[in-house]
């Protein structure tokens, strides 16, 4: 068990005795993010919703080395896995969005015997090379977040609509308030993420989200999740990188994710 210094910030709602369903959001963007789904999940599950390192309610410093190079994904899926074990659970439900989708990866991956169900949704085996992370992570330690919140909309949102919505300026609203150490650590976790030999080990059925006008992680990554993992079903939708655009493929795969977790 951990300790409150070494834990991530998180709401848990739905029956006490309903499976368990872990969602992880993407870089940048904090629970809720699934804001949109949980009234209806809860009804089934019982759903716990995490913010990252840095980014909503969760402390940076206080829960991993933001020096640069410190952090993985590694890293970040132990926290989520002493979550479960708040909970009691040594088996549960998992979905994500990009970063939150590869710390599912890792511990489907890694930890096949703890998840039984998983969803990923635009999110990627391998986010290409360490530089551009690295440069990222660089830029937000020495500048803030503003440079990240001029750019992140246009890969974010598939249109201006999207953007424009109340939910689509409350995502960049939140964008604003995430400490930049909490963000680089973030960065430097994905810069070395690589699972791509590692999917075959996957036991959890999967089912894989890819964005047709996703720009951060094209549909070929999604593909390549499918591709590599035992048994993984492909939904493409018509939606940039946090699928707000079609929320029913995500919707899909979230009743999809029914195994049950003890």
């Amino acid at each position: 068990m951990t300790t409150d210094r070494s834990r991530l910030d998180h709401d848990v709602c739905g029956p006490p005795d309903a499976p368990l369903l872990v969602l992880g959001p993407s870089l940048g963007t904090s629970r809720t993010l699934w804001e949109p789904y949980v009234g209806d999940l809860a009804d089934r599950y019982r759903v716990l919703r995490f913010d990252l390192p840095g980014h909503g309610d969760s402390p940076a410093r206080e829960l991993v080395d933001t020096r640069p190079g410190r952090t993985t994904v590694a890293a970040l899926a132990d926290l989520v896995l002493a979550l479960a074990d708040e909970q009691g659970r040594e088996t549960f439900c998992y979905a994500g969005v990009s970063l939150g989708g590869a710390i599912g990866t890792w511990l489907a991956a890694r930890h096949p015997d703890r998840i039984s169900a998983l969803a990923l949704i635009c999110t990627s085996a391998h986010f290409g090379g360490p530089e551009p992370w690295l440069d990222r992570a660089e830029l937000v330690r020495r500048e803030g977040m503003k440079p990240l919140v001029e750019s992140s909309p246009a890969r974010w949102f598939g249109d201006a609509g999207t953007a424009e919505s109340e939910f689509g300026r409350s995502l960049v609203r939140g964008l604003t308030t995430v400490d930049p150490a909490g963000y680089a650590a973030c960065c430097d976790a994905l810069a070395t993420f690589d699972v791509r030999t590692e999917l075959p080990n996957i036991q959890a059925p999967t089912w894989v989200v890819g964005g047709e006008r996703d720009v951060a992680t094209p549909l070929e990554h999604a593909r390549e999740l499918t591709d590599g993992i035992p048994g993984a079903v492909l939904r493409t939708a018509d939606c940039a990188h946090l699928a707000l655009e079609d929320p029913a493929a995500v919707r899909g795969v979230l009743d999809a994710v029914h195994a049950p977790a003890g």
